[in-house]
């Protein structure tokens, strides 16, 4: 069976948060969609899953563990588990990023 994201219909922005949408969630993988205003920012947090966050449209700062990483339209930056990540949209320009993950197995520290 196949699931088809349209997401010229799917995509919104919200001047008062980042709207974000999760467009599936399964055991094996979630896609979520989030839409970001100008300034807007998701703080950078770990998380024990592989990501992928895929810049769909517009331009912003990606932060992933220490570094900080311009990226704009059609770039996927890759993320290790519990590996500190977020983003922002740069000023005067929305961002659309769609992140997926994957479960991981992860060793105890």
């Amino acid at each position: 069976m196949a699931e088809i994201l349209d997401f010229k219909k799917l995509i919104k922005f919200s001047p008062e948060k980042i709207t974000r949408e999760m467009l599936s969630d399964k055991p094996e993988m979630r896609v979520a969609l989030m839409c970001l205003e100008p300034g807007q920012e998701l703080t950078p947090h770990k998380a024990p899953l592989r990501l992928m966050m895929y810049c769909m449209e517009g331009k912003g700062e990606f932060m992933v563990g220490d570094e900080v990483i311009e990226a704009d339209e059609k770039t996927a930056i890759l993320c290790d588990p519990m590996v500190s990540h977020g983003f922002r949209a740069s000023r005067g320009q929305r961002l659309v990023v769609m992140a997926v993950v994957t479960p991981a197995e992860v060793e105890p520290e």
